[in-house]
């Protein structure tokens, strides 16, 4: 009895030991460094977005969170990175609006089902910029000379599948015009081709072209929302200038599938109180960013609303070429 009652003290011991261990071993993480993929280049709206948010988020969980630029395919070799990317929570990464019409482009990108959503960042809207040298002043006439000269205006935007480029395709249906689309591999390439006249017109947010506005670089004619940019509050929107048209984009967390349970909430819980934090919201004003923060569950919910909404006007538009419903 003595020598049972010794071992069952032992064996009870030895349970507590383990757990203790396995509990002390979820607690610490994380305890290396985040990577946050972001798949377009440097400076550009996404980089800079993300940089506030690496910061923030740094602060919040005392790891550094270190951004790792991955360009190129529309949005689609940094997505695969994601996706790939061992799933225990110290590789996430951007994922934006982009991304839902890219797997109907590109054959080789990643569906959205592909990716654990984590948290909404928020929504930047479009807006449609000249070149001076284009000698366009105002939407109106933009859009005049557009459906009189089909295919004339060269507007710039990034790779088929990114954000300016579906805002371009957006823009030629719902203003029956046609444009010829010249890709760039992000938004900071864009407005430097938009400012030396390599192209006419661009379609890139407001937070990408503003201070270049201001200075005559170039000339925003429009934003694609429901009301006028913070940033921006002497440019009417399109409504306003008698097109009914609301184009915008949104960016996200994200991260492989598999990812353990108790560390996508740690990461959606703190990734969300960074977005929240003062600091970090005024950062992101000052930047131009709009801010909206919800989780994992309302992000999906997002995915899945943009892609029933977004295939049709694909479709339509002689968009759909790797992949169908």
């Amino acid at each position: 009895m003595k020598r049972a009652s010794i071992a069952s003290i032992i064996a009870g011991f030895a349970l507590g030991i383990a757990a203790a261990l396995g509990s002390a071993q979820a607690q610490t993480f994380p305890s290396q460094p985040i990577t946050l993929v972001v798949a377009w280049p440097p400076g550009g709206g996404s980089d800079i977005s993300m940089r506030l948010l690496a910061d923030a988020l740094s602060k919040q969980i005392k790891v550094p969170v270190v951004v790792l630029n991955k360009p190129g395919a529309g949005g689609a070799i940094g997505h695969r990175e994601i996706a790939n990317a061992r799933p225990d929570g110290y590789t996430i990464g951007m994922f934006s609006s982009g991304g839902i019409a890219l797997p109907y482009l590109n054959a080789q990108a990643n569906t959205f089902d592909e990716l654990q959503p984590i948290a909404f960042f928020g929504e930047d809207p479009n807006a449609l910029e000249v070149s001076i040298a284009s000698g366009i002043g105002s939407l109106k006439e933009y859009v005049e000379r557009a459906r009189a000269n089909p295919g004339k205006i060269k507007n710039g935007n990034d790779q088929p599948g990114g954000s300016s480029y579906i805002a371009a395709a957006l823009y030629e249906k719902k203003l029956g015009v046609k444009l010829t689309l010249v890709s760039y591999a992000g938004f900071s390439p864009t407005v430097i081709g938009l400012m030396a006249g390599e192209v006419d017109s661009a379609t890139v947010p407001v937070p990408d072209t503003v201070e270049q506005h201001k200075a005559g670089k170039l000339r925003i004619l429009g934003v694609s929302a429901t009301e006028r940019h913070f940033l921006a509050p002497d440019i009417p929107t399109f409504r306003e200038q008698g097109f009914d048209v609301v184009v915008g984009a949104w960016r996200c967390i994200a991260g492989p599938k598999g990812i353990p349970e108790d560390r996508l909430r740690f990461l959606e819980t703190n990734v969300i109180a960074a977005l929240k934090d003062p600091e970090f919201q005024n950062k992101a004003k000052q930047a131009g960013f709009v801010v909206a923060p919800a989780d994992a569950k309302a992000t999906y919910e997002r995915w899945q609303a943009d892609d029933a909404e977004l295939y049709p006007i694909l479709l339509d538009a002689g968009l759909v070429k790797a992949r169908q419903k």
